[in-house]
């Protein structure tokens, strides 16, 4: 009985030196370096991801766009998921023009309202970014400035929100006001990280 007890103990006390050598691996005591894992990102590789535009316009690129010329790119890039007219083709493809407008529309009280891009979103700088990053949904991100410009142009005119022979571009993109926006509140809230006030 003490050999079957001394056997079953030293297997134990081998199979725990097993696991905590194989824990120091998992909590990296070991070098990273050594699971040829990822590589340090390169300038131009950083540059390419590096593409969010703030509401205030901050990383918008060189370029312009107009209404007409939006057209003629949505036709060929968009047109085949979210409609001629913007209307969506549900369930995947959501509506992204002619949503009821106005301060009377209550998205809380009814959720069968679409939340179209003049009803909806707050920012024209945010529509230009999420088509810059996003669409086509076949090729994201193939889209030039100067195309991407010119569809966020003819998106906002059809909506109303810009005459139709406007062109957009770094100032005048940030100076669009949409409905929208009062419909959004400021997130204030603070807290802490590891006892350090962040805002």
């Amino acid at each position: 009985m003490r050999r079957l007890f001394a056997g079953a103990a030293l297997l134990t006390l081998a199979l725990t030196a097993c696991r905590l050598d194989a824990r120091d691996d998992y909590l990296g005591d070991k070098d990273p370096k050594n699971f040829d894992l990822g590589h340090s990102p390169s300038p131009e590789e950083l540059a390419a991801i590096n593409i969010d535009v703030s509401p205030n316009g901050q990383g918008l690129p060189p370029g312009t766009g107009n209404g007409a010329d939006g057209a003629k790119v949505y036709a060929s890039a968009c047109a085949s998921c979210h409609g001629a007219n913007g209307e969506g083709k549900p369930p995947a493809y959501p509506q992204l023009l002619g949503g009821p407008m106005g301060a009377s529309v209550d998205f809380s009280k009814d959720y069968k309202i679409p939340r179209t891009i003049g009803n909806y979103w707050p920012y024209a700088t945010s529509l230009f970014d999420y088509i810059r990053r996003a669409m086509p949904l076949t090729a994201p991100g193939s889209l030039t400035a100067d195309q991407t410009y010119a569809v966020t142009a003819y998106l906002l005119s059809r909506e109303g929100l810009i005459p139709p022979n406007a062109s957009l571009d770094a100032k005048s993109l940030p100076a669009v006001k949409m409905p929208a926006l009062e419909r959004f509140v400021n997130d204030d809230r603070r807290g802490s990280i590891g006892g350090k006030a962040v805002r």
